[in-house]
């Protein structure tokens, strides 16, 4: 589970309790409605977020329909989520006022530790690793030094063949490599043989320009990766700017490299 799920559940735990203890005062039926209207908004809440995130990137996510329900790309639009459960309270407390305060200061409270939240992890992140000084190999067995694609934007992916969601997204970086020739995406086979990783590209028919062997995987132990696929985000200058435990959709990739790569113009897809 990766820091970021793990900090909004935390959020809505702690909205839940506030929320809670914001009711106490109100008779005990009320207590409890106060709090499961609370668990209703936030559902709500989801939901918008993650519609208005398809709606935003509607051209990704019809290419691969599938790719919608896909929710660990965490494609969330979290200010339309956040307006949405405020609407959906703003209407439910219409006809019972007393209940609106205790919601309202406990999604207050869950929206502040979220933010406080993601202010911690962009300090982690700029206390991070640089892209690792590690000698690596080609599919044809010549050494690479892995910083050495350093002075351009760097999207690093750690996978293996017997991995299904490494296997499902390799058309995505495919895809994207195709499409901005400007960023490195460099593709990291861990703990597996040349002979090994190129028979499953040959099969899948992928053609990636950057494909690195890790047979000991030197590079999740360096980079504290906890599973896969995992997939970095450096800049120009070799600092991790942002990282993905999981699988990939394009509109997610896309979404985090318009973000963190400053430089990059918008990645669109080829219309025929």
């Amino acid at each position: 589970m990766s820091i970021q799920v793990v900090a909004v559940f935390a959020a809505v735990l702690l909205a839940w309790t506030v929320s809670r203890l914001v009711a106490k005062r109100l008779p005990d039926t009320a207590s409890k409605a106060a709090s499961g209207m609370l668990l209703d908004a936030v559902f709500w809440g989801f939901v918008a977020a993650r519609l208005g995130y398809i709606a935003q990137w509607w051209e990704e996510y019809a290419q691969s329909p599938m790719s919608m329900i896909a929710v660990g790309d965490q494609g969330f639009s979290w200010w339309i989520g956040a307006l949405a459960a405020l609407a959906f309270i703003w209407w439910r407390t219409r006809s019972s006022r007393a209940l609106r305060r205790p919601v309202l200061v406990g999604i207050a409270a869950g929206l502040l530790s979220w933010f406080a939240a993601g202010g911690v992890l962009d300090l982690l992140q700029r206390s991070a690793p640089p892209l690792p000084e590690l000698v690596l190999a080609t599919l044809d067995e010549q050494p690479v030094v892995l910083n050495s694609y350093a002075g351009r934007p760097v999207v690093l992916n750690l996978w293996a063949s017997w991995c299904p969601p490494c296997r499902r997204e390799m058309p995505v970086f495919e895809q994207a490599q195709a499409q901005h020739p400007d960023i490195a995406f460099v593709m990291v086979n861990q703990g597996e043989s040349a002979r090994q990783a190129r028979a499953f590209l040959e099969s899948q028919g992928l053609k990636l320009k950057d494909v690195l062997l890790d047979p000991s995987s030197l590079t999740m132990k360096t980079m504290a990766s906890r599973g896969l696929p995992t997939t970095l985000f450096f800049d120009e200058q070799g600092r991790l700017v942002d990282a993905h435990l999981g699988e990939l959709t394009m509109a997610s990739l896309k979404d985090t490299m318009s973000r963190r790569f400053a430089r990059t113009q918008p990645i669109r897809t080829d219309k025929k």
